[in-house]
């Protein structure tokens, strides 16, 4: 059994109170959870990576716990995203781990969520920046809830460590107007719609 030891968990929260236009009438939020965990792969080649995702799995349910407490609540929560930076001791396919336990963590937590959950990986060095896309929870086509929350740590991840990240959001963009699907006129049928 490969071994994540957490050596720090960050959040990160963000308030979005316009865009330069009208104020909506509740601000928007975004929020993000990052562990920085050791990579029990780094630094070699391992055929069967796939077991190893069972034992992410609680830290997925923890950090979506946290990540909801923080920004108050599952109440009203609609956009999801993850993402994971792997140190360059390890390899993109270690950052793949995640899929599992942080989509299907966040589902299991957030209720109803029929859409898949955006996101993105790189192996990157100390400080590096990662844009987790985020999605409407129940239907990939609502435009305003296409976005990104950038997520970064100063001191990860070192050589031989994964951060693991988890993102939400309250609300789409702030003043959307590029049409389409709006989130009110979800079905919630098929993930797409």
């Amino acid at each position: 059994m490969p071994e994540f030891a957490v050596r720090k968990i960050v959040l990160h929260l963000e308030e979005i109170r316009h865009e330069g236009g009208p104020p909506p009438p509740l601000p928007r939020q975004r929020g993000a959870v990052v562990a920085v965990c050791a990579n029990p792969f780094a630094g070699g080649y391992t055929a069967d990576l796939q077991p190893a995702m069972e034992d992410l799995k609680p830290l997925g349910l923890m950090l979506t716990d946290r990540l909801i407490a923080a920004l108050g609540g599952r109440e009203g929560i609609d956009g999801y995203g993850k993402g994971t930076l792997v140190g360059e001791g390890g390899e993109s396919e270690h950052g793949a781990l995640w899929h599992v336990p942080g989509g299907y963590a966040m589902r299991a937590r957030l209720g109803e969520s029929r859409a898949i959950v955006p996101s993105a990986m790189k192996v990157a060095g100390l400080g590096a920046s990662l844009d987790v896309p985020l999605g409407h929870i129940n239907a990939a086509y609502v435009r305003s809830h296409f976005d990104a929350i950038t997520v970064a740590v100063a001191d990860a991840p070192r050589r031989n460590e994964i951060a693991f990240v988890l993102a939400m959001a309250r609300g789409g963009r702030v003043q959307s107007r590029m049409g389409g699907l709006e989130a009110w006129q979800v079905k919630g049928e098929d993930g797409l719609r």
